[in-house]
């Protein structure tokens, strides 16, 4: 057990019932399973969410697009989280926009069980829906949405292989968009405009080395920006109608 850093040591403690209990979640942290799926949770925010392998692990990342969305559009009144996951930006988007009818969607069945389940513990209101990008929501939404957010895949499929090991035991699909890791974020840059509402805002969040390919995607829009994480890097794109 003394090849795991003292501070995962600790934590996996907390929550293994016995030795033999621990020295699975060991072996299975040395693997390279993310500590959080050992643990059952990750930190969001203000929340602790359940995760699993049905889920990516929220990132201190898409935590940086949860601020960021929440200071681009005021008080809108319907919002739509596309591959939410774990449901992390639609749960924490609605504690910040108490008035707001928040969706979250996702293709995956699996992980909309998860997202679920957070939304009943930390944000009831939120509406989950199981389908591909819009596809999920109803027709009649069409043109009313204020503000649309996505973490949705933007790794290439040559990529996959050199990901660290803890990063392959997600979900591959909530990755991997395909060969050029592209191919989501140019749905979603041709899709939005027809969902949303006059002065609506789109924000993804994008590859660090994806920011001038992902400014051409959604250069239809009437303001496009590829804004920085707090490494300085390009990590979202930012889109207005």
């Amino acid at each position: 057990m003394s090849t795991l850093p003292a501070h995962e040591l600790e934590r996996l403690r907390a929550v293994a019932p016995d030795e033999a209990d621990l020295t699975d979640l060991v072996a299975r942290r040395l693997a390279g399973e993310p500590l959080q799926y050992l643990e059952g949770s990750a930190a969001f925010g203000p929340f602790d969410l359940m995760v699993d392998r049905r889920v990516l692990v929220p990132r201190p990342e898409t935590e940086g697009l949860w601020e960021l969305a929440r200071r681009l559009v005021d008080a809108p009144a319907v919002i739509v989280d596309l591959c939410t996951g774990s449901g992390a930006l639609a749960i924490a988007l609605s504690d910040s926009f108490p008035a707001a009818r928040v969706m979250g969607t996702d293709l995956s069945t699996a992980a909309l069980q998860v997202a679920r389940a957070n939304g009943v513990a930390h944000a009831p209101r939120v509406e989950w829906f199981h389908g591909d990008l819009f596809d999920a929501l109803d027709p009649a939404l069409a043109g009313s949405v204020d503000l649309i957010v996505a973490n949705p895949p933007y790794v290439a499929t040559s990529e996959w292989g050199r990901l660290p090991a803890d990063v392959r035991h997600e979900p591959r699909m909530a990755l991997v968009s395909g060969p050029t890791g592209l191919e989501i974020l140019r749905r979603i840059a041709s899709e939005s405009p027809a969902w949303l509402a006059p002065g609506g805002v789109v924000a993804c969040e994008i590859g660090e080395t994806q920011g001038e390919a992902v400014r051409e995607l959604f250069s239809g829009f009437q303001s496009v920006e590829i804004r920085a994480d707090l490494q300085g890097r390009d990590r979202y794109v930012v889109a207005g109608t």
